[in-house]
């Protein structure tokens, strides 16, 4: 039944009237039944779909607005709101096809900023970054703000990049503040991050409670502040700090799924091989699907390989594996890692040539990473305790085993295989090289420095002089090199190291009649009786006085003193160095306060106490089958006249 034209327009009025009411109030639900009333009575009605798909989005009903947009063909009038609900689908790539098929040109601001944030999820930051500079450079509006804290936060993924310049940006709002120490933290500067992050949680606590915000909800805004501030610390090497941090703001519960993962995953990393069902629990919530959608691909090979680690430290050789063959598959680019990690838990399960086989395998098919390759090879000889495997690995380097750290490895090798000839000979070798490849030597001083006193205790003088030519070229005011040049070609070139010595300082250059005056006069440096003597002879000694030879006095030996009464046919005893207690004949005084204490069973009488003391003589005779004699030493000289101790006299108090 057809309704009147009149009840037809009176219903969509009214319906209409109802949506403004509830859109301006938020109360989307009630609004969606208006506009279905207006879509019941005119189906086709443009301005009735679309307050429906708003209503939709601002009921996060994201699915539910795609499939009506698609199924009333709206996608041509409606491209902003199609392209977002494939953005909020986690459909970037779509959402940017939408975007750029657009019948629009130019493109609204709206679609602009949506196109951004596209890019941005995209991971494609040059390219936001540009277009929110053309942004808030063709725009005058109160969203100004919002779009610099977006331009910064675009900022700190960039300085990933450490080639990357990054211009200056405002630090006015604490979000600013955060996105600045983001950026420092990505360049490594780790304490002025923290610097950062403290004032942006302060401006941040002043700025909310302005808005009189409630505890809760100053919280959320704090947390990633907070979390960041412990990534900050835990690189910093403050672990206590910063795993209290992360372990408050789990407690809470966080309602973003990225700070639940981070917090997470950089808890694990500090338990390492301890807590490992807390890290196997932590490692869960970091990865489940939730923080996947949200996490940029940097956090996820991170979380990723965190995961395959920690296999590793649970000693779970089958799920090492598994994981580590599922990782290489997702990102092709970490395949060196997961091998590593391969190669380490097949060692842990002694099968080491399984390892070195696949390390050898991957440095041919790799040649970029060959080097490190046969690194990690000679990282697992050496754990295994083989050192001429891991030496000759290194010689098989090629040239580049001339690499100061390489020579300085295999000299530490060679001498640990006390093979000292060997290390001298690749010390010979490697100052060879330098010369006929003049490879600039501004920083192998040291190398220098060490291959010529290592050849100078080895006697190979003309070696150690060509290290220290060449040392001495890059400094040539070093006089301990030069002394140490002349010192080398004396032993087998004098007219050079004559020639060499000449440029040396002379003596009196060095020291002074004053220094060594002062020197002298130095009192602390012999005793009391030498200084003393040193100072007579200066008084004697003085121009004009002439000088008498002295006599040089014999010291007499003088005879030792016997003790009184000493007897010459008597031997001494042997044991008159010993301490006392250490005597054979030694009695300890027995105590006198325990002499009333009773001894035996509890109960018993005094009387039968004395029967049963062993330490009594008397019971020692009667119970003992035969009683030892004891037989006093023979006294030595000096304790012939003792028969009793000296009392010492006791000091009185002043």
């Amino acid at each position: 039944m057809s309704k009147d034209p009149n009840q037809k327009e009176a219903i969509i009025k009214a319906a209409y009237a109802d949506v403004n009411k509830f859109g301006q109030n938020g109360e989307y639900e009630k609004a969606v039944k208006a506009v279905n009333r207006v879509l019941g009575v005119a189906p086709d009605d443009q301005t009735a779909l679309h307050c429906k798909v708003v209503c939709l989005i601002q009921l996060s009903k994201f699915e539910e607005a795609y499939k009506f947009i698609e199924k009333n063909k709206l996608a041509a009038t409606l491209v902003l709101e199609k392209a977002y609900c494939e953005y909020r689908l986690h459909k970037p790539e779509q959402a940017l096809k939408t975007i750029d098929n657009a019948d629009v040109n130019p493109l609204p601001v709206s679609l602009k900023e949506l196109r951004t944030q596209v890019l941005y999820r995209l991971e494609r930051y040059e390219e936001c970054f540009d277009a929110y500079r053309e942004i808030i450079k063709n725009t005058n509006d109160d969203y100004e703000n919002e779009r610099r804290t977006n331009l910064s936060a675009v900022a700190a993924n960039l300085a990933v990049d450490k080639n990357k310049e990054i211009p200056e940006l405002p630090e006015e709002t604490y979000e600013q503040y955060y996105n600045a120490a983001c950026i420092a933290s990505n360049r490594q500067r780790y304490a002025e991050a923290e610097k950062k992050l403290r004032a942006s949680e302060k401006l941040c606590r002043e700025t909310l409670e302005e808005d009189g915000v409630t505890e809760e909800e100053m919280r959320e805004e704090l947390e990633p502040i907070r979390v960041q501030l412990g990534y900050c610390l835990q690189m910093q090497g403050k672990l206590k700090e910063a795993a209290a941090i992360y372990a408050e703001c789990l407690r809470f519960k966080p309602k973003d799924p990225v700070l639940v993962a981070v917090a997470s995953n950089n808890s694990v990393v500090i338990n390492k091989d301890q807590n490992v069902f807390d890290s196997k629990k932590k490692i869960r919530s970091a990865m489940s699907e939730v923080c996947e959608s949200k996490l940029t691909s940097r956090q996820k090979k991170a979380i990723a390989l965190n995961n395959c680690l920690l296999a590793f430290f649970t000693n779970s050789s089958d799920q090492v594996q598994q994981l580590c063959q599922k990782l290489v598959e997702t990102y092709p680019d970490l395949e060196f890692q997961t091998l590593l990690i391969r190669c380490s838990q097949l060692t842990k399960d002694k099968r080491q040539k399984e390892a070195v086989d696949l390390l050898n395998k991957y440095a041919a098919a790799h040649k970029e990473n060959a080097f490190a390759s046969k690194f990690a090879i000679v990282q697992l000889f050496l754990s295994q305790g083989s050192r001429k495997e891991a030496i000759d690995i290194l010689l098989s380097l090629g040239e580049q085993m001339y690499k100061p750290g390489i020579i300085s490895a295999l000299v530490t090798l060679y001498l640990g295989t006390d093979n000292k000839r060997a290390a001298s000979e690749l010390l010979k070798s490697a100052v060879e090289w330098y010369k006929m490849n003049n490879v600039s030597s501004g920083d192998l001083s040291d190398m220098w420095r060490q291959a010529a006193e290592f050849h100078l205790r080895g006697g190979a003088s003309q070696t150690a002089a060509s290290s220290l030519e060449e040392l001495l070229k890059l400094n040539a005011n070093d006089m301990k090199v030069l002394a140490q040049l002349v010192i080398a070609y004396a032993q087998f070139n004098p007219k050079r190291a004559l020639e060499l010595s000449k440029r040396l300082p002379k003596l009196e250059t060095l020291t002074t009649a004053s220094e060594i005056d002062a020197l002298e006069a130095a009192n602390w440096v012999m005793s009391t009786k030498a200084a003393k003597k040193t100072a007579n002879a200066k008084i004697d000694q003085s121009p004009g006085t002439p000088v008498v030879e002295k006599k040089k006095s014999r010291n007499r030996k003088r005879k030792g003193k016997l003790p009184k009464n000493y007897n010459a046919e008597v031997p001494p005893d042997p044991e008159r160095w010993l301490p006392k207690y250490e005597r054979t004949g030694f009695r300890k005084k027995r105590d006198r306060r325990a002499k009333d204490i009773i001894k035996g069973s509890q109960g018993m009488a005094s009387g039968a106490a004395d029967q049963y003391d062993m330490s009594n003589r008397a019971n020692l005779s009667k119970n003992s089958p035969a009683t030892p004699v004891y037989q006093e030493p023979t006294p030595g000289p000096r304790q012939q006249h003792r028969k009793g101790g000296h009392k010492k006299k006791k000091g009185g108090r002043f």
